[in-house]
């Protein structure tokens, strides 16, 4: 679960997810296992993540950050999961649960050329598009706000964006970044602005 003072959000029945894809933001070793912006706390999360995609059984798609050594994203953090280590990799973990994988040099993976020529082929295929991973405030409030927005855009009526509250979460660093408080305004801004939060899918 993410790491929140309180929990207010309602569980979703699996009965009510419709044709559901998975992406599963930056599960990857350079944020929960190894580096610069890791922190293993975010492992809490993962039994959750399983569970969801075993009782879904659809399709789930591992995005993973994935910089060079010039990645214009290291003038404001500090170089992480850069091409040539172990730190991309989706975590051993979750390995056996992915079916797609895609790549970003940004923190939106909505942005990355991957993700439009995914769903331009395949949108069809999906209604329900779940959210997943790390890190709350940040790479899954992007890419929620933006899908939904999308959605708006398009006038798409088909498309619902879920993120599960517990199977999401930040990293902590106590004063500067606490993850109780970013959390909890990651999804209430989330909630807030038409993203479907839940408490899990069961």
């Amino acid at each position: 679960m993410a790491r929140l003072e309180v929990d207010k959000y309602e569980p979703l029945h699996k009965e009510f997810v419709h044709k559901p894809i998975v992406f599963v933001v930056d599960m990857i070793n350079g944020f929960c296992k190894e580096g610069a912006l890791a922190d293993e706390a975010i492992m809490d999360i993962v039994p959750a993540q399983k569970e969801m995609m075993n009782i879904l059984g659809g399709h789930n798609v591992a995005v993973c950050d994935f910089h060079s050594n010039k990645s214009r994203e290291f003038k404001f953090f500090p170089p992480h999961c850069e091409m040539g280590t172990k730190e991309p990799m989706i975590i051993d973990e979750l390995k056996e649960n992915i079916d797609t994988y895609m790549f970003k040099d940004s923190t939106n993976a909505f942005v990355t050329t991957e993700f439009m020529e995914f769903w331009n082929e395949y949108e069809d295929e999906f209604e329900d598009v779940i959210i997943i991973g790390c890190c709350t405030d940040i790479c899954i409030m992007q890419f929620a706000l933006t899908l939904n927005a999308f959605f708006n855009e398009m006038g798409d009526e088909k498309h619902r964006v879920i993120v599960p509250a517990d199977c999401v979460d930040t990293y902590n660093t106590g004063v500067v970044h606490d993850a109780y408080k970013y959390n909890d305004f990651a999804l209430s801004t989330m909630f807030a602005n038409g993203v479907t939060v839940v408490k899990n899918i069961i």
